[in-house]
């Protein structure tokens, strides 16, 4: 009887001892293009990637960010002769054909435009049609080009912006290098982009948050939906948090393109739901500079896409939402 009861006891612990144990999620935090970044990750070898992860991003700083003198894109602003890499070639060959297929309303070649109107870390010019009118004439997606391996401008004076696609394209960079280190499971977050693929342990799908606008700056920030994503992305494109005031009037970091003037309409904010991080930033800018109406007849006609719009009423006091058929599947209040 004894000798029963032992061997049931070995069996009992070789059992536990070989049952598989849940995995515990890694988090990653830091800062990187002028804002924040957020990873959650499984992986069962419990390797932690926050070197490798921060090299990644300060190579991307290297390459897409206006603010770093020794940027490959500040270079190409100053019309400084530089070797372009493939993070340079893909975003900039990504943002012409969103550029191409939204007819300009997404736009890389706004940095002057962004400059004048004080959005590119400088103080704010004084703004007249005629000085609007005069850097329209060099600003234009269909004005630079990619030509073996080099940046063609129609003018000298054309600069570059990638600040509209460049947080996507990170979060989309960081999923390709975890992909090959074989995480499969991770949700990633660079200043509000997000990408999530896999699932968490217990199958359990990634959800995130779709802001409510906020009355200014500094408001706390509320939620007014959940996605949830499934080898999908999020981005987010609003005008309640970057903007500056003037003489009693808000004007929005989303500019327009085609009028060089700041976004003036009832779109407060579009998420947009799409397959990779890189698109569907700069599809979300792109409707932002649509104005509704325009953004959701785009959006419907586009079937990779799903949207999430939150408009102002005629008051600006209240708003109302919009989203699209696939999106409402996905979406839990």
């Amino acid at each position: 009887m004894q000798r029963n009861i032992i061997l049931l006891l070995i069996i009992a612990a070789t059992f536990l001892s070989c049952k598989k144990q849940p995995v515990e999620s890694i988090k990653l935090k830091g800062l990187a293009q002028g804002t924040y970044y957020s990873i959650i990750y499984y992986d069962s070898l419990q390797r932690d990637f926050s070197i490798a992860v921060d090299s990644l991003l300060d190579e991307f700083n290297l390459t897409a960010s206006t603010y770093h003198k020794s940027s490959i894109v500040s270079k190409i602003n100053r019309n400084e002769p530089t070797e372009l890499n493939d993070i340079f070639i893909d975003i900039f060959v990504e943002a012409q054909n969103i550029a191409k297929e939204t007819d300009g309303d997404f736009d890389i070649t706004v940095k002057p435009l962004v400059n004048m109107w004080g959005f590119g870390g400088k103080k704010p010019q004084q703004v007249d049609q005629f000085k609007i009118d005069s850097i329209l004439q060099f600003v234009g997606y269909e004005k630079v080009k990619l030509i073996d391996n080099r940046i063609e401008k129609d003018d000298d004076r054309l600069q570059l912006d990638y600040n509209s696609i460049a947080q996507g394209y990170s979060a989309d960079w960081i999923a390709r290098f975890f992909e090959l280190k074989g995480i499969k499971n991770y949700l990633i977050d660079v200043g509000g982009e997000v990408l999530g693929k896999g699932t968490k342990p217990n199958n359990s799908q990634w959800m995130v948050g779709i802001e409510l606008p906020a009355e200014n700056k500094t408001a706390s920030r509320q939620l007014i939906s959940k996605v949830k994503l499934l080898n999908r992305a999020l981005a987010t494109s609003g005008s309640y948090r970057k903007y500056y005031e003037k003489d009693g009037k808000r004007y929005s970091h989303t500019l327009n393109p085609h009028t060089g003037y700041p976004a003036q309409h009832k779109l407060l904010s579009v998420s947009i739901l799409a397959d990779d991080c890189c698109s569907a930033d700069a599809y979300a800018t792109a409707c932002m500079s649509m104005g509704f109406e325009k953004a959701k007849k785009f959006v419907e006609q586009s079937p990779q896409l799903e949207a999430y719009f939150i408009v102002a009423d005629s008051s600006q006091e209240r708003y109302m939402t919009y989203a699209t058929k696939g999106l409402k599947l996905i979406m839990s209040e």
